[in-house]
């Protein structure tokens, strides 16, 4: 069973074990394999309602006894995993622009509330509490652009450290789009949480950016993995949530 976006599509990639020793490393031990979706014992679950993103087909899907053909394996048997971790080099970028976009839409309508928006006869936007706000939510949207624009250059060169700029402008870009979201909403105050003003959704979306292709937390993994090779032992050693994995399997 597992869950999976646009899952309304004819065609799956399933990252299956097809390793026999359980002590082969996940780097060796998985292939990867497209599923048509009429294959027997493939089974697609309902259209899921998701806190946010609620336009996405997340479904979930259900294998029971399920046989493809040896040539509907991708890459090499046992090639899987890495084949799965480059294509999360190309698609990190590609998030962390949709971040951008999300922290640009969220400054756009706060900032215009915030100049609308009178208290004590004045607009919000000239209280220092808001302003500030606004003028972070500015910075972190440039620096996220930037980010974006590097990572997505050294992804197109195959550059030896794309994997530690793609993780790095995804996770900074997705946290700063959750902060905006939150600065956002903030800014409107009672409004702020109320359907009927374009905040509230923002937040939502920008949670969901925080945890697909990789949480922010495994990106700080990965960044911090590209680190230790480049300053310490080579990073074949990292402790992950108090256990000893190899570097290369993340």
């Amino acid at each position: 069973m597992m869950q999976i976006r646009s899952s309304s599509l004819f065609r799956f990639f399933v990252l299956a074990r097809t390793a026999a020793d359980p002590a082969t490393p996940a780097k060796d031990a998985f292939t990867g394999f497209i599923v048509e979706r009429d294959t027997p014992g493939l089974t697609v679950g309902e259209k899921e309602r998701n806190m946010g993103q609620r336009c996405c087909d997340n479904r979930m899907l259900f294998l029971q006894n399920v046989k493809v053909p040896a040539t509907n394996a991708v890459g090499r048997v046992g090639g899987g995993f890495r084949l799965t971790m480059r294509a999360f080099d190309r698609t990190r970028p590609v998030v962390a622009s949709m971040a951008c976009g999300l922290q640009q839409r969220a400054l756009d309508e706060a900032a215009k509330y915030a100049t609308e928006r009178r208290t004590f006869g004045k607009p919000i936007i000239e209280y220092q509490g808001v302003s500030f706000k606004l003028a972070e939510m500015a910075m972190h949207l440039e620096a996220s652009k930037g980010l974006v624009k590097r990572a997505a250059k050294k992804v197109d060169a195959q550059a030896e450290d794309a994997v530690y700029f793609a993780s790095m402008a995804k996770c900074f870009a997705c946290d700063a789009a959750f902060q905006a979201a939150s600065n956002a909403v903030q800014i409107f105050g009672g409004n702020g949480f109320n359907e009927q003003f374009p905040v509230e959704k923002l937040l939502r979306d920008s949670k969901t950016l925080q945890i697909y292709g990789g949480t922010s937390e495994i990106q700080r993994v990965v960044i911090a993995r590209e680190l230790r090779k480049k300053y310490g032992n080579g990073g074949d050693q990292l402790t992950v949530a108090g256990t000893q994995t190899p570097s290369s399997q993340l």
